[in-house]
Order: structure tokens, then sequence, then C-alpha cells
């Protein structure tokens, strides 16, 4: 690799790939390069920059893309292959003039994912969006590009979910409970950013370590509207790159074994919500999906809101699916591998396949991704007066909105333009809502230590 120092925080370099991608095609190439509408280059490029500047403690898109205006990154072929040229990049990716090879790998899986879903998924016209089974067989076909189902164990996958931006003492807890995980010989997936998607990660490492396990899976599933302000953390082994938030949360849900929820803020609600509107859909009533609420002692409180949200808006069926441990990490731990057992013995009796959960129903509202503007976010159905199942789906929604307007770039710049989204509602959902969002606020859920909130949202009942 070739590399030369900007200054001391850009660097330009050439870099190959790492096993895989040696070669594209002339076509694959001018896709990448086209900077139009219809081209790759916008997207790449936005992805590569967050993967290169992992560590940052901007959670920021438009600031991040803002700060590397003069980042490039161009695709340059050789007799053995290609290469990368890249200029102007965050110097936090090398270390004495070299990439780290974990930001390499996870670069050129950026670069995989990219090709394979515009070629193969969309290009091939695999994916109708208004069939849910091409849906799924979309999202299936990506992971397995990826690798990410070669794995033959027994069910020993948890899934774990929280925010980026927490308190200490909640990192701790997560990397203990991580720790408990990878004494039991569990893998971890994470939406691959840090905070309590790299904390359980970075304990399970420990406790594999301690178990002397050397194939332990940590699988970072991540899209392109969040990588930025969630950057794939150094542990993440397996990086998968899913085209929108939609097919990214039910990848996670057909390759869980078992789901934890740490805390976050607006983007684990909206995580939580998502998984409440499918485990409530009638055909999944005998799904043995185990899903873990916990947190340390301090943060009791926010499982009590959530727990309260939860019953106020979508009832008793919905909390009776969540079960909540406070302060116990080894407890976390058993419960979610002795859980595994139970899945493992369902997958079985049905002849599903351990490591694709292909019976899981997830309803079509659910699969259809959600573009987030003012007129939808104020046409959102936030009423009882439907299915629970459709009602935590449009809350998702919400939740996904408010995302949107805090950190990921289309929606910070909407938000500037246009003023905050509404949200309109009845009034016991509304109420609801804003105690959920203001209990956000207080404790900074909202955003990374240390920068004030402005709320990108307003609640009219």
């Amino acid at each position: 690799m070739e590399t030369s120092v900007v200054s001391t925080d850009l660097v330009d370099a050439r870099v190959g790939p790492l096993g895989s991608l040696e070669n594209l095609s002339q076509g694959e190439i001018d896709k990448l390069l086209d900077t139009s509408q219809t081209g790759l280059y916008a997207l790449f490029r936005n992805c590569a920059l967050a993967v290169l500047n992992a560590g940052s403690d901007n959670d920021n898109a438009k600031e991040i893309f803002e700060r590397y205006r003069d980042f490039d990154v161009q695709i340059v072929r050789h007799a053995w292959g290609i290469k990368l040229e890249i200029t102007n990049a965050p110097a936090v990716a090398f270390v004495d003039g070299q990439m780290i090879r974990g930001i390499k790998e996870h670069l050129f899986a950026v670069l995989r994912d990219i090709i394979y879903t515009a070629n193969e998924i969309i290009g091939a016209g695999r994916l109708d969006s208004r069939d849910p089974a091409s849906i799924t067989n979309a999202v299936f076909h990506i992971v397995r590009n990826a690798h990410v189902l070669d794995n033959k164990s027994r069910p020993n996958l948890a899934v774990c979910w929280g925010g980026h931006s927490i308190a200490d003492a909640e990192y701790q807890y997560a990397k203990r409970v991580g720790y408990e995980l990878g004494l039991r010989a569990a893998d971890i997936c994470t939406g691959c950013g840090p905070g309590a998607m790299k904390a359980p990660m970075k304990g399970a490492g420990v406790g594999h370590a301690k178990q002397r396990i050397t194939n332990g899976r940590f699988i970072g599933v991540t899209e392109p509207g969040i990588i930025a302000a969630e950057p794939p953390n150094a542990i993440v082994n397996q990086l998968l790159i899913m085209p929108d938030i939609e097919k990214r949360l039910e990848a996670f849900l057909r390759l869980a074994h078992g789901v934890i929820v740490f805390p976050g803020g607006v983007g684990t609600a909206e995580e939580i919500l998502y998984l409440l509107g499918v485990l409530l859909e009638p055909a999944n009533a005998e799904q043995p999906l185990p899903v873990v609420l916990t947190g340390p002692a301090t943060s009791a409180a926010y499982f009590d809101q959530i727990s309260r949200f939860i019953q106020g808006t979508l009832g008793t069926a919905a909390l009776s699916r969540l079960k909540v441990i406070i302060d116990d990490p080894a407890e976390v731990a058993r419960h979610m591998v002795g859980s595994f057992e139970q899945v493992r013995a369902y997958r079985r009796e049905h002849s599903d396949s351990y490591n694709f959960n292909w019976l899981l129903r997830v309803p079509y509202e659910l699969q259809q991704p959600f573009a987030v503007t003012h007129e939808s976010m104020r046409s959102l159905e936030l009423h009882r007066a439907q299915p629970v199942h459709r009602l935590a789906a449009n809350l998702r929604r919400a939740f996904s909105g408010i995302v949107t307007g805090n950190v990921k770039e289309n929606g910070v710049a909407a938000i500037e333009r246009q003023g905050p989204y509404e949200l309109v509602g009845d009034a016991d959902v509304m109420r609801l809502l804003d105690e959920l969002l203001t209990a956000f606020v207080a404790p900074r859920r909202m955003t990374r230590p240390g920068s004030a909130y402005r709320p990108c949202y307003r609640l009219v009942a």
C-alpha cells in the first residue's frame, strides 16, 4: 500500500483488497464512479468515508461530510486486479502510514455489498418491492453473499441492540453481559457502531479468549443512511451493508437466535417497536425468540419508561414478549443461552434453518422502506383504531423519522430548511410518546455527551 501524509488529519493512499474483489468488470467500475443520480459514486464515497472515520466522536453525518468534503476515492485497474486510490482520508484509519487491517476489511465489505446489491439484487430484478417473499429473498441473498451464513454451529447468535451514546456505567454493564455470553460460547451481532453496539462485542472477545475460542463471530449490520453516525467498530469481523433500515432490521431478526436490548434512545426504541410489530403478528405467536431488556441498576427507570410506553400503546400482550433483567449480567447470559435450545428444538421440528429464520413472518408494512419527509411524518396513523401490530409499525416509523432528523444527512438538512417534523395522533398516544421522548432528552440519549439537543419533532394531539 502506498501512502502519503497530506496533513496531520488527512492521508492519501492506494489500497489493495484483502482476499476478495481483486477484479471488477469495466461496467462495475463505471457504475461505481458514476456521479449521476443513477450511479453509485455518492453512495460508495459516503460509506467509504464513514468506515475510514471510525472512532470519531461526531455523530452528525452532515458535519462529517462537510469536514471531509475534499475526500475522494477512485478505482485504479492494474494487470493483477484493482486498487482504491484514496485522497484526503481521515488519518485515524492509518498507523505508521499503513491502513489498519480491520478498516481495510470493512472498506472492501462496503464495496462488495454495494456492488452486489446494485447488480445482483436490483439490477437482476430479484427485488420486487410489492412481494414480501421477494423482499425476504433479497435479504437472504445479500447476507449469503457476505458469507454471514457460512457458520454451521448450533444456534448461538445474540443480537444486541442499544444506543451509540450511552453513559459509562451502561457501557461497562453491556461489556460485562458480552463477557458472560462469550464465556458461554455465544456469538454477537450488533448495529456495528460504538456504545452499546461495541461493548458486548468487546466483552465477548475476552470471554472467547478465556475459553480459547478462536472463530468467534462479531457481525455488524448497518445501512448507508446510518453508517456515518455509527461507523463500524474495530471488533466487527463480518460487516454487512443492507440497502435500507427496513432490510437491516429484517436481517437482524432472520439471523437472531435471541435479542438483548441495552439502554439507548430513539434508535433503540425503533428497534424494539419493529421487533414487537413482528412478534405481535399472529403467524408468529409460537416463535420462540427470547428477548431480554437489561441494564445496570442506574438504568432501571429507563426500562420502566419503555415498559409503560409499550403497555400504554400496544398492551399487555406486547409487554409479555419481553423479559426485563436488571443488573445481573450472568443471569442475562444464562437465560439467553438456555433459550437457544428452545430455538434449536423449534427449528428442528419445523425443518427450518439454524442460521436464517425463514419461518418468521415479517408484516409487509414493516418491510416497506419509509421515506422520511415532513409530509410522511405528519401522515402517520398514530392511533389505537387499528390492529396492534400495525400501530407498532407506525410508531416504529415515527421513531425512524426522529433518528433521521437527529443524525442522517438528508434529515438534518430537511429540518434546517423546514423546521421540525410534526407527529399527529390520539391524545393518549401523543402523551405517552411525549413522556418517552422527554425521558430520552434529559440524560442525553438523543446525542453524544457534551452536545445540546435541539428537537427535530413536534407532537400534535
